[in-house]
């Protein structure tokens, strides 16, 4: 069981845009470039996203995408069904015909670990990972600015003997 590209790329683009809707319209050049992801590949991630009701588009000059809901409405499992990524740790893809047409010994298993994957990612939702990669930004932003006083500090220090 693995999940693909298609749905990583996916909530990855979905971050990036939840991180900056309240600017109007986000390009997928735009993040494409932020995220090093193809702008053909968000091309086909973000018409699926849209065909699902999880954004909207805006043509024209200022154009690009916009969430559809809210950030806490949408949640990691409907953006990864939104671009058709299984996740599916089954044998038989869930029809249980895994082991000579019949369910195999593990199938409940399996089975069982797909619904607890899908009930985790259908409890987190974008508003929380846009929330957690914002305090991380800002520390990351505020962290150079403690460093370079450090080492200003020290050369005006050593200046001062």
């Amino acid at each position: 069981m693995r999940l693909t590209t298609k749905g990583r790329f996916a909530v990855t683009a979905m971050i990036d845009l939840g991180m900056r809707h309240q600017r109007g319209p986000i390009t997928l050049a735009g993040i494409s470039e932020r995220q090093r992801i193809s702008l053909s590949y968000l091309e086909q991630l973000f018409g699926r996203l849209r065909r699902q009701g999880i954004v909207d588009s805006v043509r024209g000059p200022g154009g690009g995408y916009t969430l559809a809901r809210p950030l806490e409405e949408i949640s990691v499992a409907a953006i990864i069904r939104a671009v058709d990524e299984p996740i599916d740790a089954t044998q038989c893809g869930g029809l249980g015909n895994c082991h000579d047409e019949r369910e195999c010994m593990t199938h409940d298993l399996w089975t069982n670990l797909n619904k607890r994957i899908y009930d985790y990612l259908e409890s987190v939702t974008l508003g929380e990972l846009v929330a957690k990669q914002l305090v991380k930004q800002a520390q990351e932003e505020e962290s150079p600015r403690k460093e370079t006083r450090r080492v200003i500090g020290s050369a005006e220090l050593k200046a001062a003997y």
